[in-house]
């Protein structure tokens, strides 16, 4: 297991919190408008289909771009997905980590699948809503899905061992990234047993050194080579 050390961010010194989806433009100030477009439509997007399916706990919806958005871009700070790269996300729920990454990686392929075909329902009227181009999404479970991928990034759906056998055989041996292909995964909390069992090695990203609200403490990036 592999920590990766703290590194200097100049938006981690700022003392107030950036309300709503303008946290997003403060932590990536490098997005388009068409981006931050996209990023300012998904919580009435995800308002209108939470009054219809319970996709977020309704008292989660008021923490959409901290709690799932920014959450997701975490793994953005990890790793520059080159052009080209094809990304599965498995048990994406409501779309996430996959629909913010597709909305921060235009040239990058994703591939959202989960096992609950109501919430890929609304997966799909997102991606269309927002035109991501990049994104597709099927009603499947993680052991059916086909193809080879360079990465599988994933939030907290599953025990690591278990999200590295699903992955194994879908990772692609093509690499042109600056991290080895293999797994992403959103994880919180002591994860030390998880990462024992795994018994490969792992590196891990704290993703309180990248964004300075106390909800990232105890969060982590882990990243796994297959």
């Amino acid at each position: 297991m592999t920590i990766q050390p703290k590194t200097e961010n100049p938006s981690l010194d700022s003392e107030n919190l950036i309300p709503q989806h303008q946290l997003i433009s403060e932590y990536f100030p490098e997005l388009s408008d068409v981006q931050n477009q996209k990023i300012k439509r998904l919580f009435p997007l995800y308002e209108k289909w939470n009054a219809q399916i319970n996709v977020i706990s309704r008292k989660d919806l008021e923490q959409l771009y901290l709690h799932h958005v920014l959450h997701s871009l975490s793994i953005a700070k990890v790793i520059q997905f080159a052009p080209d790269t094809n990304v599965l996300d498995i048990g994406t729920g409501g779309g996430f980590p996959g629909i913010p990454l597709a909305i921060f990686f235009p040239e990058v392929r994703f591939h959202l699948v989960d096992s609950i075909g109501k919430k890929i329902k609304v997966v799909e009227n997102i991606i269309e809503e927002l035109e991501l181009k990049n994104a597709t999404a099927q009603w499947t479970r993680a052991e059916e899905v086909a193809g080879q991928y360079h990465f599988v990034v994933s939030r907290a759906v599953s025990y690591l061992k278990t999200l590295f056998t699903w992955s194994q055989k879908k990772i692609s041996e093509e690499q042109f990234n600056t991290l080895k292909n293999g797994l992403l995964v959103l994880k919180g909390g002591d994860i030390q047993d998880e990462l024992q069992a795994l018994d490969v090695p792992a590196t891990i990203y704290p993703i309180s050194d990248y964004f300075k609200e106390e909800f990232f403490h105890e969060k982590f990036v882990v990243h796994v080579e297959s």
